[in-house]
């Protein structure tokens, strides 16, 4: 018998959709899988639901190793799976010395399509590249080097199991209620939500908000100014989604059109319990969402007011696509695909030599150029004028203090002086 396929996975944590992906993956790996995860996770977690159970199922996880640990670990496995999304613990550590010859594999958890982006060099130097979305095949490098790097890519949706998420019994004859599940972060939702949900021509119209509540003062004071002071209900942070969703029956789910998000677990997770999603015509939603059969797409604030109308007068049909909907979460993005698509990918990647892969060629040698190498427009920082063109879409992202941001990197990195004055001129425009 051949011996185990050693898989190390490096993420920066296990947080959101990242620790649901791989608590996924591994937790549904087959005891007699030839494959066997362990995974560094270079923050100590500061949620720990996915790090209990990784733990608890005997998954190796070594958090904050050293220098020294990290190149031991990366030594004595066979492939290196490093899950990306620009955060910059993860380039630190890639870059923080030559690291040892290894079978890379990069997981994607961003479309890339807008910042952060999957720098050219990373995909080029990965044995395989796998995205999360097929949106992903939309972003400027990846249609670059389809044509010479096609065979490496491959799409497997972070997939997590939907144990917990049963369809209620749903009545035609039951009122529409509405809710978001999900970022109020406007880098994610969209910045002007409420001049959606203005659009709706229905008295006495609703929607609960399930999520953390950054942006409920301004979300308040839009709705106030739209003549709609008691549209919101906020619900805040639950572990509870599932008892959320079952109150609920459309997800007026309209996001910033430059999210960097792909797989959508909220949007999935609400599918799967027959909520019918009314999404925006943005590229990760497209390939979640089926207009008229698994959802509505829509375009404009008008469009999606007669949806939320149309859903409203038709209970049959809104019960008709909350039904294809679940069928077609439960049958596409289940755990066990996405387990044996991985294994796949690890052993063909076992047939190739491990190789020492440039990471300080790919990202450059200062926290700075890291930075810039993962930008879809560098630019709005090495050139003052280009602030002027940065629009109430792209900004959301760049004042963020997480996700890659400048002041999510100057915090990593607080005497790099160009990130200093970064932060300080994207702090004077907001």
């Amino acid at each position: 018998m051949s011996p185990p396929i050693k898989v190390l996975h490096i993420t920066a944590h296990l947080g959101g959709g990242v620790g649901k992906a791989l608590s996924g993956l591994v937790l549904n790996t087959p005891p007699e899988s030839a494959v066997r995860h362990s995974i560094i996770c270079l923050e100590t977690p500061k949620k720990t639901q996915f790090l209990r159970q990784l733990v608890n199922s005997g998954c190796q996880v070594t958090i904050a190793p050293s220098r020294a640990t990290l190149f031991g670990l990366i030594e004595a496995s066979d492939i290196v799976q490093i899950e990306w999304w620009g955060h910059p613990a993860t380039i630190a550590a890639l870059c923080c010395d030559s690291l040892p010859a290894m079978r890379f594999l990069l997981w994607c958890h961003v479309s890339g399509i807008h910042t952060p982006i999957i720098p050219s060099r990373l995909i080029e130097s990965s044995h395989r590249c796998i995205f999360t979305s097929p949106c992903s095949y939309e972003a400027t490098e990846v249609m670059q080097l389809f044509s010479t790097h096609k065979e490496k890519m491959d799409v497997i949706h972070s997939a997590g199991d939907f144990n917990g998420f049963e369809m209620p019994n749903r009545k035609s004859d039951e009122p529409l209620m509405a809710g978001y599940l999900g970022s109020l972060n406007f880098a994610k939702l969209h910045p002007r939500y409420v001049e959606f949900l203005a659009a709706i021509d229905l008295p006495d119209f609703t929607i609960r908000m399930i999520g953390d509540i950054v942006s409920r003062d301004v979300l308040e004071k839009q709705s106030r100014e739209a003549g709609h002071p008691d549209m919101f209900e906020f619900r805040g942070y639950t572990a509870d989604v599932a008892s959320e969703l079952a109150d609920i029956n459309i997800l007026p789910y309209i996001l910033n059109p430059q999210h960097y998000g792909t797989t959508e677990n909220a949007l999935l997770e609400a599918m799967s319990m027959g909520v019918v999603p009314i999404v925006l015509n943005n590229p990760a939603e497209r390939a979640l969402v089926i207009n008229r059969k698994t959802g509505l797409i829509v375009r404009t604030p008008q469009e999606f007011g007669d949806a939320v109308t149309w859903l409203a007068n038709h209970p049959e049909s809104r019960q008709r696509i909350a039904r294809e909907a679940a069928q077609s979460i439960r049958n596409n993005f289940v755990v066990r695909k996405m387990s044996e698509a991985f294994n796949r990918h690890y052993t063909s990647s076992c047939e190739v030599d491990k190789t020492v892969i440039p990471f300080t060629t790919i990202f450059g040698k200062s926290p700075a150029e890291w930075f810039l190498a993962c930008q879809r427009h560098p630019e709005y920082f090495t050139t003052d004028y280009k602030l002027s063109l940065i629009d109430e879409f792209t900004l959301p992202g760049l004042i963020e203090q997480s996700k890659g941001s400048i002041f999510q990197y100057h915090k990593y990195f607080p005497k790099e002086e160009r990130l200093s004055q970064w932060a300080q001129r994207l702090e004077a425009l907001e």
